[in-house]
């Protein structure tokens, strides 16, 4: 290579750059840079004046740094490997989409969304309240397809019976008094991806049969008209009734639950799971510590005692709540709660006697008296809860408390 490179300048006359290899008798190796510009020497004549240098320390250089690089590439590769299995483990372990902790029960529900997030079944989650269900849904949503698309929550609870149909399916101008214009529903605005339906178990039976229709058809109507929209929607709801009982006391369908209940998972109260209890306070204490801009550093070990041995009736939500009160009032570098604000007498239900059985008698007398006025009608404006003045689940939740005899409408 270096004979054809030299006869190729020295016959057109042409400059030289190249660089190559010495093998020594020593079996040393040496690198050489050749240099040499074409000189005219007289009439059609020309000589090479350059130079030779001696790049071995340069070439060696160069090797190792390249090396280095591939150290440093490798060790980042395998940094970037044990940081995904660190993440894995931080998953099941500690924090799975800002689900936090690590006990049995709640491995068990993190187990159901990894195996159900990436099908697209119906999903309903159970629990009591506060513990959590929304958070669920949103982690199933995630790490399924539809990831990249939208995800609706409709709590089904706080919005008025007459109007849940069109927040969920949209109407037409005119298709009621106050529809100025038409509206779209949130399964139109969810389409590919997922909507989820908290307190299903608040649903009136019209809107039942409705959703009904969209898991067996996948389709829906507007309110005020008659021509189907067929829906591509995921849906996951969430409840802390317990739909057997509403099916046998005729508030919910059997068809509709057994719809609904593909893939149940059932989250765990605060109570069933005490010793993700620390973990819990250190992540609100930093995220709420963080939000006020206080310097807490520390938490206070009877705090942590206290808060174990309390039975949290309001699960993970009334958690939360008692630490940013007591991340606002805190003024030092340590975190406490006031031993006051866990007292279990708080929330202790009266002992039943006489009285308590006569005002049951009572209550029952007036709500059978304001169903029969209603002719068995709960919701609306000449329903029962309205003449009662309470609102429509507070009523149900008494009339199946107080076991008062079914009622055939709404």
């Amino acid at each position: 290579m270096v004979q054809e490179q030299i006869a190729r300048a020295t016959g057109e006359g042409k400059d030289c750059d190249l660089e190559y290899r010495l093998l020594l008798p020593d079996d040393s190796v040496k690198h050489v840079h050749v240099v040499a510009h074409v000189v005219k020497d007289g009439p059609g004549g020309f000589e090479f004046l350059g130079a030779v240098m001696d790049v071995t320390e340069q070439r060696q250089a160069r090797a190792e740094l390249e090396q280095a690089f591939e150290e440093i590439k490798r060790l980042k590769d395998r940094l970037h490997d044990e940081n995904v299995a660190l993440r894995e483990q931080i998953d099941q372990g500690f924090m799975f989409e800002e689900i936090v902790g690590s006990a049995p029960a709640l491995k068990t529900v993190l187990s159901s969304i990894v195996r159900v997030a990436p099908t697209d079944s119906t999903v309903l989650i159970t629990g009591e309240t506060g513990t959590g269900k929304e958070l669920i849904a949103r982690a199933i949503h995630k790490r399924s397809q539809r990831a990249s698309q939208a995800f609706l929550s409709v709590n089904c609870a706080s919005i008025p019976s007459a109007l849940i149909a069109s927040e969920l399916f949209g109407h037409e101008k005119g298709a009621f008094t106050g529809a100025l214009q038409r509206r779209q529903g949130r399964f139109e605005l969810a389409h590919s991806g997922t909507i989820f339906l908290d307190e299903i178990g608040e649903l009136p039976a019209e809107t039942q049969i409705a959703l009904l229709r969209v898991l067996q058809e996948r389709q829906f109507e507007r309110v005020g008209s008659s021509r189907a929209i067929p829906t591509d929607v995921r849906i996951i709801a969430a409840t802390n009734r317990d739909l057997t009982a509403a099916i046998a006391a005729g508030t919910f369908r059997a068809d509709l639950f057994y719809r609904l209940n593909v893939f149940p998972i059932e989250v765990p109260p605060l109570r069933q799971r005490k010793e993700d209890i620390p973990m819990l306070v250190e992540y609100f204490v930093k995220r709420y510590a963080a939000k006020a801009r206080k310097p807490i550093s520390k938490i206070d070990k009877n705090t942590l005692e206290l808060c174990q041995s309390y039975h949290w009736p309001g699960n993970i939500r009334e958690l939360q709540n008692i630490v940013e009160r007591s991340v606002i009032l805190c003024n030092g570098d340590t975190f406490s709660v006031e031993r006051a604000w866990l007292s279990s007498q708080a929330v202790d239900r009266p002992k039943s006697g006489a009285l308590t059985n006569i005002l049951k008698s009572f209550e029952r007398e007036i709500i059978e008296k304001a169903l029969a006025e209603s002719n068995g009608k709960v919701a609306g404006p000449s329903g029962a809860a309205a003449k009662l003045g309470i609102p429509r689940t507070t009523l149900e939740a008494r009339i199946k408390q107080l076991n008062i005899k079914r009622y055939t409408a709404r």
